[in-house]
């Protein structure tokens, strides 16, 4: 299938090269690479958007998955899209939107029949190699039409579902993202309390990696950890400030307005701003996991 890909950064470069991989004709967009980049990827180029009606003539409803951060980037991508766009064409928002403005979008863009697939993904900078999980939600057509590319994205074929109409693939991975919190800051709890057991002299490597066998908390996120660990032990070049990226914030939202408490996913959100003016091998691990699985940056100890 030809697919046009908006924003070539981790996550839109990884779902590019996956795609073409399983056979897939991409044409590439993003404003700050130029020719020699899209060549050294063997990705062809758009040198605007307004080139997609012609590069996709071969198709007979255009394809275009946006993956630029999400807010007003994503607003403003989709509005330009929405205006060199035919009936029936389809834009997926595979990135981190807020599932009600997914709702909001996908009402005007329907007004232009036009469709909006929201795509909840997970996999983050792995994806390209290991395969993504692709929550989908919006028209169930447009999500059959494109269901080759969810599948040659995902995780052994596997890892991709439609979830309902438009918002719920956003609100689905908006969930997981809450859950994430609430498991990463239980992982930097533990492992915290085996660091300060001096008198031990625990091997924090070793025991990470023995727990991934057979132990109950077996984890991707564990091997993560892991893997931080083996580069340095002690986290020494990690300074313990933990961003977020508002998914947390929105599943608390949720929960209040739906009655249903969510004690660790609020503790998990706080103990992050609270790791802006503190100290702590704990907030270290939360970084550093940060960094393993969605290639965020970290603050770097001075």
């Amino acid at each position: 299938m030809e697919i046009a890909v908006i924003g070539l950064g981790k996550m839109g470069l990884g779902i590019s090269k996956r795609l073409m991989k399983d056979g897939h004709t991409v044409f590439g967009y993003d404003s700050s690479w130029d020719t020699k980049k899209y060549k050294s990827n063997q990705i062809e180029e758009l040198k605007s958007l307004d080139e997609i009606t012609d590069k996709l003539r071969n198709s007979s409803r255009k394809v275009i998955w946006v993956m630029v951060p999400s807010g007003e980037p994503t607003k403003s991508t989709i509005n330009k899209l929405s205006l060199i766009l035919n009936n029936s064409d389809i834009i997926i928002d595979g990135g981190n939107s807020y599932y009600k403005e997914s709702l909001e979008i996908s009402s005007e863009l329907s007004k232009k029949d036009i469709y909006l697939l929201d795509s909840g993904t997970s996999g983050g900078i792995w994806g390209e190699k290991e395969g993504y999980c692709l929550m989908v939600g919006g028209d169930k057509d447009a999500y059959k039409y494109c269901e080759s590319i969810f599948k040659s994205l995902s995780t052994d074929g596997k890892g991709y579902g439609y979830m309902g109409p438009s918002g719920s693939g956003h609100f689905v991975k908006m969930i997981h993202n809450g859950i994430e919190y609430g498991m990463m800051q239980s992982m930097a709890e533990g492992i915290e309390i085996l660091h300060e057991k001096k008198e031990f002299n625990l091997n924090l490597t070793q025991i990470t990696s023995l727990w991934q066998h057979g132990s109950v908390v077996r984890s991707w996120l564990l091997d993560l950890l892991n893997n931080a660990l083996q580069e340095d032990s002690e986290l020494s070049s990690v300074a313990p400030y933990v961003e977020d990226s508002g998914e947390g914030r929105w599943t608390i939202k949720e929960g209040i307005d739906l009655d249903v408490p969510t004690h660790a996913i609020t503790s998990s959100l706080y103990s992050r701003f609270y790791s802006r003016n503190n100290d702590s091998f704990g907030f270290k691990i939360l970084a550093s996991l940060r960094n393993q699985f969605g290639g965020h940056s970290i603050k770097k100890v001075n």
